[in-house]
């Protein structure tokens, strides 16, 4: 859709009588609705305020473009205003906006609307293109002006799609796919614009695969990037030049990345014929691979287990049992779900999807039934960590062993031999070998950790904590959450209750800094800072990350130090947490004072945030 298929001239203002962006939206709109394009105009005005709150849509350079979908618009269309003198529009440059341009689409409508506001807001980054807009007296040559410069971008655009494609391709992946997979997209796109490097990239978070890389991007790209710290499939890279990174190098290097790709100093990477092989940069990544891959797929057992454990508690925390006064029946059947089926599986789904990132199915059946043996011999986490493993590298060592026998056999050895040797071979060593040793270490690991007291406790729940702020999402974050979990499935809730705490200052510092310290963060910080008080209050430790990446020097040991004194202190104050997920809503369902939890957290938010804001420089008012 063109974007003078939607702006036409009786939505057009060339002088707006307008002191305020309130003026603006409600000129505008006004507008809208005299030319027949709108239902509601009340509710579509609701609608761009609504739009407006989550960021401005004042996207500097003088230009601002509110837009709303919604049912109030009859028939989509760009309404256009300019103002000479400038209106405040809280862009995000800060500067006066003096082109406006407001897009209403229809509720149900196709993204054409999206394409076009896209487009349009490239077209309005030609300083050229603005200074005319600004010099034109008549609405004809509005619409002959824009036109004249969609057709010149159209046409650019046709020339770059008759090309190869993008000169490299990338990967991203984290193991929860939230924030990390994402950001690191972001990250090689920008900076691949910044170079002049085009680049297409698949991000593969936790609603799927977006943006898939296809046959044809691959055989013609020079390299690819996968910056990725979960399973990645790497077979159809078979033969190109592959660098294989974290995900977090993605975020903080992405230059460095680019510059190896297009450089041809990547290596090639050889498959075998295993399409679902994962991304691997040496044994010590591919271990940390291995064992992500088993956590962020064992995570919704963990929280959808752990909250209905939590909700049970709310009726009282007896009120399961059958023999007592406080017996709910109903609370009863939420904690059997929680804890008997969902926490019942817990290890087993761990160690099943390590052996299956190691050795893809085969490597499924013989770690998870390990797994559930080591859940129910009493070896618990560590057991399943080491089935897992074990699985997976028996299922290696069978295929190795096997490769020698003829084609024709190809069929009857993952359906025949792969199953029975590996579940035979890992169930005897687990058996015999394996969980006696560690049930006996796990028992004394959970009954030194029951031991520990005051000066004891804090020093733990100090380590545990600040291990949450270190990289906020990162291996060294998922290690304190992991042994967390391990040690509520171990029945020993006080760990947890530090990294809980641990995890949910950074959010919470960052929010207080920036509703504070407003002088020290830019506008966009300033909004993202609100949304912080929400994610760190549900335990999303990852709100805080685009504020470390911009300034890790000051920010990061700011948020060690606060949520190491968090940690520190609700172990001091013998806080126990049976729930692994949840935040605030989980609170209510601690071993000991909750009012002493939410102290401990409110004081390690605080702390941080006092050191981020006199720590961090004002910014330039320029």
């Amino acid at each position: 859709m063109n974007i003078t298929e939607l702006l036409k001239k009786d939505i057009m203002i060339l002088d707006v009588d307008a002191s305020s962006k309130e003026d603006v939206i409600q000129a505008m709109a006004n507008r809208l609705d005299q030319a027949g394009r709108l239902n509601d105009k009340k509710s579509f005005i609701q609608a761009i305020w609504e739009r407006e709150s989550g960021s401005s849509t004042g996207i500097g350079e003088g230009v601002a473009i509110p837009h709303a979908k919604t049912s109030a618009v009859k028939t989509p269309a760009i309404a256009f205003a300019r103002s000479k003198a400038g209106v405040d529009f809280d862009s995000l440059d800060a500067q006066p906006a003096h082109l406006f341009f407001m897009i209403a689409a229809s509720e149900g409508a196709n993204n054409d609307h999206l394409q076009t506001l896209s487009r349009l807001s490239t077209l309005l980054m030609d300083e050229d293109f603005r200074q005319r807009l600004m010099e034109v007296e008549t609405e004809e040559q509005i619409i002959e002006i824009i036109d004249e410069k969609e057709k010149e971008k159209l046409g650019k655009e046709e020339v770059s799609n008759s090309t190869s494609g993008p000169e490299i391709l990338a990967v991203t992946g984290c193991p929860t796919g939230i924030a990390h997979t994402y950001m690191a997209a972001d990250a090689l796109k920008d900076k691949a614009k910044e170079l002049g490097v085009t680049i297409k990239v698949e991000t593969n978070g936790s609603d799927g695969v977006k943006n898939r890389l296809t046959e044809e991007d691959i055989a013609n790209a020079k390299a690819i990037i996968v910056a990725a710290d979960t399973k990645v499939e790497l077979e159809r890279f078979s033969g190109k030049q592959v660098l294989q990174r974290g995900v977090t190098d993605g975020i903080r290097k992405p230059e460095e990345l680019i510059n190896t790709a297009i450089n041809g100093e990547a290596p090639v990477y050889q498959g075998d014929g295993d399409s679902s092989q994962a991304s691997s940069s040496g044994a010590g990544k591919g271990f940390y691979k291995h064992l992500m891959n088993g956590v962020s797929n064992m995570l919704p057992f963990v929280v959808g287990g752990g909250v209905l454990i939590a909700i049970s508690f709310f009726f009282g925390i007896h009120s399961a049992e059958p023999d007592h006064a406080s017996y709910n029946e109903f609370a009863a059947a939420l904690k059997a779900i929680g804890g008997d089926y969902a926490f019942g599986l817990m290890v087993a789904v761990l160690a099943g999807f390590i052996g299956m990132s190691i050795a893809d199915r085969p490597g499924f059946a013989p770690a998870m039934i390990g797994g559930f043996m080591a859940s129910m011999g009493g070896a618990g986490f560590l057991g399943g960590l080491i089935a897992g493993f074990l699985g997976g590298y028996v299922v290696v060592l069978v295929k190795k062993l096997l490769a020698g026998l003829p084609k024709s056999f190809d069929g009857i050895k993952t359906i025949l031999f792969y199953p029975v040797i590996s579940v035979f071979v890992t169930g005897l060593l687990m058996y015999f070998v394996i969980i006696e040793p560690i049930a006996w270490i796990m028992s004394g690991l959970e009954g030194w950790l029951g031991s520990m007291t005051g000066v004891n406790a804090m020093l733990l729940g100090l380590i545990l904590g600040g291990m949450m702020a270190v990289d906020m999402g990162g291996p060294i974050n998922k290690t304190a959450f992991t042994f967390g979990i391990a040690m509520i499935e171990a029945g020993n809730f006080g760990p947890h209750a530090a990294v809980m705490a641990g995890g949910m200052v950074p959010p919470l510092a960052l929010a207080l800094a920036t509703t504070f310290f407003r002088n020290k963060f830019t506008r966009e910080e300033r909004d993202a800072g609100k949304t912080n008080y929400a994610l760190g209050a549900f335990f999303i430790t990852e709100g805080a990350i685009p504020f470390a990446a911009a300034d890790p020097g000051r920010v990061i040991p700011s948020l060690v130090v606060g949520s190491s004194i968090a940690g520190g202190l609700a172990l001091l104050f013998g806080v126990g947490l049976p729930a692994p997920h949840g935040g605030i809503f989980v609170i209510p369902t601690v071993e000991g004072s909750w009012l002493l939890y939410l102290v401990a957290i409110a004081i390690g938010a605080i702390v941080s945030a006092l050191m981020i804001g006199f720590w961090k420089k004002p910014l330039n008012k320029k």
